[in-house]
Protein backbone atom coordinates (compact mmCIF):
# COMPACT_ATOMS: atom_id res chain seq x y z
CA UNK A 1 0.00 0.00 0.00
CA UNK A 2 1.39 3.64 -1.12
CA UNK A 3 1.51 6.40 1.52
CA UNK A 4 -2.01 7.47 -0.47
CA UNK A 5 -3.48 4.42 0.37
CA UNK A 6 -1.74 4.39 4.21
CA UNK A 7 -3.44 8.15 4.56
CA UNK A 8 -6.95 6.91 3.32
CA UNK A 9 -6.79 3.90 5.13
CA UNK A 10 -6.31 6.37 8.66
CA UNK A 11 -9.00 8.59 7.43
CA UNK A 12 -11.60 5.34 7.09
CA UNK A 13 -10.91 4.40 10.08
CA UNK A 14 -11.07 7.55 11.94
CA UNK A 15 -14.33 7.98 10.19
CA UNK A 16 -15.85 4.86 11.01
CA UNK A 17 -15.31 5.89 14.46
CA UNK A 18 -16.43 9.15 14.59
CA UNK A 19 -19.76 7.52 13.24
CA UNK A 20 -19.71 5.00 15.52
CA UNK A 21 -19.38 7.52 18.47
CA UNK A 22 -22.40 9.39 16.61
CA UNK A 23 -24.37 6.65 15.86
CA UNK A 24 -23.99 4.59 19.51
CA UNK A 25 -23.03 7.60 21.58
CA UNK A 26 -19.70 8.48 23.98
CA UNK A 27 -16.53 10.11 23.18
CA UNK A 28 -14.47 7.41 21.58
CA UNK A 29 -14.92 4.22 19.31
CA UNK A 30 -17.40 1.71 21.18
CA UNK A 31 -17.83 -2.36 20.95
CA UNK A 32 -21.23 -3.37 20.29
CA UNK A 33 -22.01 -7.01 21.63
CA UNK A 34 -25.00 -7.76 18.87
CA UNK A 35 -25.59 -11.38 20.39
CA UNK A 36 -29.14 -11.22 21.93
CA UNK A 37 -30.70 -12.05 18.09
CA UNK A 38 -27.96 -14.11 17.07
CA UNK A 39 -26.22 -16.19 20.45
CA UNK A 40 -25.69 -19.59 19.12
CA UNK A 41 -26.34 -18.89 14.89
CA UNK A 42 -22.59 -18.44 14.00
CA UNK A 43 -19.81 -20.68 16.18
CA UNK A 44 -16.89 -19.24 13.98
CA UNK A 45 -15.03 -18.77 11.16
CA UNK A 46 -13.64 -20.95 9.05
CA UNK A 47 -10.87 -19.70 7.15
CA UNK A 48 -8.33 -21.28 4.00
CA UNK A 49 -4.83 -20.57 2.54
CA UNK A 50 -5.06 -22.53 -1.08
CA UNK A 51 -1.81 -22.83 -1.97
CA UNK A 52 0.29 -25.01 -5.21
CA UNK A 53 1.97 -27.09 -1.70
CA UNK A 54 -1.09 -27.49 0.32
CA UNK A 55 1.07 -30.08 2.45
CA UNK A 56 3.96 -27.74 3.09
CA UNK A 57 2.18 -25.16 3.96
CA UNK A 58 0.24 -27.05 6.50
CA UNK A 59 3.29 -28.31 8.12
CA UNK A 60 4.54 -24.65 7.83
CA UNK A 61 1.58 -23.19 10.18
CA UNK A 62 2.27 -26.32 12.14
CA UNK A 63 5.91 -26.47 12.98
CA UNK A 64 6.55 -22.57 11.96
CA UNK A 65 3.66 -21.03 13.17
CA UNK A 66 2.72 -22.81 16.04
CA UNK A 67 -0.66 -23.39 15.69
CA UNK A 68 -2.57 -26.51 17.84
CA UNK A 69 -4.54 -29.32 14.98
CA UNK A 70 -6.45 -31.90 14.31
CA UNK A 71 -5.77 -34.63 11.69
CA UNK A 72 -9.45 -35.04 9.97
CA UNK A 73 -7.21 -38.29 8.36
CA UNK A 74 -4.87 -38.87 5.30
CA UNK A 75 -2.76 -35.66 6.49
CA UNK A 76 -5.27 -33.23 6.23
CA UNK A 77 -4.80 -30.77 9.36
CA UNK A 78 -7.47 -28.44 11.12
CA UNK A 79 -6.22 -25.66 12.39
CA UNK A 80 -7.27 -24.39 15.88
CA UNK A 81 -7.06 -20.59 15.82
CA UNK A 82 -6.41 -18.98 19.24
CA UNK A 83 -8.96 -16.19 18.60
CA UNK A 84 -10.17 -13.96 15.75
CA UNK A 85 -11.99 -10.72 14.17
CA UNK A 86 -13.11 -9.58 11.16
CA UNK A 87 -13.61 -6.21 9.51
CA UNK A 88 -15.46 -5.15 6.73
CA UNK A 89 -13.70 -2.63 4.61
CA UNK A 90 -14.44 -0.20 1.59
CA UNK A 91 -13.03 -2.03 -1.91
CA UNK A 92 -10.51 0.14 -3.12
CA UNK A 93 -9.28 -0.97 -6.93
CA UNK A 94 -6.46 1.81 -6.92
CA UNK A 95 -5.03 -0.55 -3.74
CA UNK A 96 -5.85 -3.55 -5.48
CA UNK A 97 -8.68 -4.72 -3.16
CA UNK A 98 -11.91 -5.07 -5.43
CA UNK A 99 -14.95 -5.61 -4.27
CA UNK A 100 -15.77 -9.43 -3.14
CA UNK A 101 -12.30 -10.11 -2.43
CA UNK A 102 -10.63 -11.60 1.34
CA UNK A 103 -7.88 -11.10 2.83
CA UNK A 104 -6.61 -13.42 6.09
CA UNK A 105 -3.86 -11.59 8.65
CA UNK A 106 -2.48 -12.75 11.59
CA UNK A 107 -2.10 -10.45 14.50
CA UNK A 108 -0.03 -10.27 17.48
CA UNK A 109 0.35 -8.05 20.26
CA UNK A 110 4.24 -7.06 20.22
CA UNK A 111 5.26 -7.21 16.46
CA UNK A 112 8.87 -6.90 16.77
CA UNK A 113 9.26 -9.60 18.94
CA UNK A 114 6.66 -11.85 17.20
CA UNK A 115 8.61 -11.24 13.78
CA UNK A 116 12.14 -11.60 15.80
CA UNK A 117 10.88 -15.16 17.16
CA UNK A 118 9.55 -16.22 13.38
CA UNK A 119 12.64 -15.36 12.08
CA UNK A 120 14.00 -17.58 14.66
CA UNK A 121 12.13 -20.30 13.25
CA UNK A 122 13.33 -19.54 9.54
CA UNK A 123 10.10 -17.66 8.64
CA UNK A 124 10.87 -15.44 5.49
CA UNK A 125 9.29 -11.64 5.49
CA UNK A 126 8.65 -10.00 2.40
CA UNK A 127 8.70 -6.08 3.65
CA UNK A 128 9.76 -4.18 6.79
CA UNK A 129 7.40 -3.68 9.40
CA UNK A 130 5.26 0.09 8.96
CA UNK A 131 2.90 1.84 10.59
CA UNK A 132 -0.19 1.64 8.31
CA UNK A 133 -2.53 3.83 10.38
CA UNK A 134 -4.81 0.60 12.02
CA UNK A 135 -1.44 -0.65 13.31
CA UNK A 136 2.25 -1.74 12.43
CA UNK A 137 2.33 -4.44 9.51
CA UNK A 138 4.75 -7.08 7.89
CA UNK A 139 3.92 -9.74 5.25
CA UNK A 140 5.33 -13.37 5.81
CA UNK A 141 5.97 -15.82 2.84
CA UNK A 142 4.26 -19.19 2.91
CA UNK A 143 5.28 -22.74 1.04
CA UNK A 144 3.00 -22.66 -2.27
CA UNK A 145 3.22 -18.96 -2.97
CA UNK A 146 1.25 -17.89 0.04
CA UNK A 147 1.60 -13.99 1.68
CA UNK A 148 0.43 -13.66 4.82
CA UNK A 149 -0.29 -10.42 6.76
CA UNK A 150 0.83 -10.07 10.13
CA UNK A 151 0.17 -6.94 12.04
CA UNK A 152 -0.18 -5.44 15.31
CA UNK A 153 -3.48 -4.10 15.68
CA UNK A 154 -3.69 -0.41 17.81
CA UNK A 155 -7.59 -0.91 18.54
CA UNK A 156 -8.24 -2.83 22.01
CA UNK A 157 -10.76 -5.62 21.92
CA UNK A 158 -13.45 -6.42 24.13
CA UNK A 159 -13.61 -9.26 26.12
CA UNK A 160 -15.08 -12.30 25.02
CA UNK A 161 -17.57 -13.50 27.34
CA UNK A 162 -18.26 -17.60 26.79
Amino acid sequence: MGTAGVGRCERLHRKARRIDCLRFGGATAKQHDNQSSAKNMIKGVHTMFYSSQAEQTRAFIRDKLGFPFTDVGEGWLIFDLPEADMGCHPADPAEGKKAGTHDISFYCDDIRQTVADLRQRGVEFTDEVSDRGYGFVTHLKMPGGVEAQLYQPRYEKKARHR
